[in-house]
């Protein structure tokens, strides 16, 4: 491999609502990572970091609290999942993207099927480290709600990952009358929080052409991207309703 590349690319989207906003993308061949970061119609802020040497992604959301309800200024999420080959073109494709037409309003030419996600295991913020380097830069502002779910637990721990930095946290089948948030009345009361976000627009395919030399003989070469949009709805425990009013009956 030849230097490592750093680049970013800002590419202009449109918003589910019929709003545009700016998405930036960046890419680093050296540590082998790519970052998307866009802001949700709310103003909440959404990254979504994928380490393909750790075979990891990591979503953050920030989302502005309401003053008025006696939250804070904004709450942080993280939600930790596998990142499997072929969901996103690699780091050092990105690091190359060019954009011909910065004005131009992009849309995804693949939408994926959304994706509910049951996010049953909690990650300790000071060990979560081992796992992803990045969890210490992406999730500080979450450090008592990064989650992830047993299935990828299981994966990582095969990979050799130490254990002692997840814990299960309280099923339904553990509580019988844990409600999900938007159901629940008492604001002090533990509930399942849902969260819902979209990556509006990604690289997520690299498309191959084909060429004849002059003998005739043909060689297929990268020739561009196909990108798509992607929606996730992550399901967590939180000890209290108040964590998660963003999720109530409108």
């Amino acid at each position: 491999p030849g230097p490592a590349a750093r680049a970013e690319l800002r590419v202009r989207v449109r918003l589910p609502g019929g709003q545009v906003t700016e998405e930036s993308l960046q890419a680093d061949s050296g540590s082998d990572c790519i970052s998307l970061e866009l802001r949700k119609a709310d103003g909440a802020l959404v990254t979504l970091t994928a380490d393909f040497r750790q075979e990891v992604k990591i979503f953050r959301a920030l989302i502005l609290g309401e003053l008025e309800r006696g939250q804070s200024q904004f709450q942080a999420l993280c939600f930790v999942t596998r990142l499997h080959r072929n969901e996103i073109i690699p780091s050092e494709s990105m690091a190359k993207l060019r954009q011909k037409n910065p004005k131009t309003v992009r849309q995804a030419e693949e939408v994926r099927g959304l994706e509910h996600l049951s996010m049953d295991v909690a990650v300790n913020f000071s060990k979560g480290g081992q796992l992803s380097s990045h969890i210490h830069n992406v999730c500080a502002e979450a450090k008592e709600a990064i989650y992830t779910r047993e299935e990828d637990v299981k994966f990582w721990l095969e990979k050799g990952v130490d254990g002692s930095m997840f814990e299960v946290l309280p099923q339904t089948s553990d509580l019988p009358d844990l409600q999900r948030c938007k159901l629940c009345v008492d604001r002090w009361k533990p509930c399942i929080c849902s969260y819902s976000l979209s990556i509006e627009w990604y690289p997520c395919m690299l498309k191959y052409c084909k060429s004849r030399d002059a003998a005739g003989k043909v060689s297929s070469y990268k020739c561009g991207i196909r990108s798509c949009q992607k929606g996730y709805t992550f399901d967590f425990y939180v000890p209290q309703k108040q964590l998660c009013l963003w999720d109530e009956e409108t």
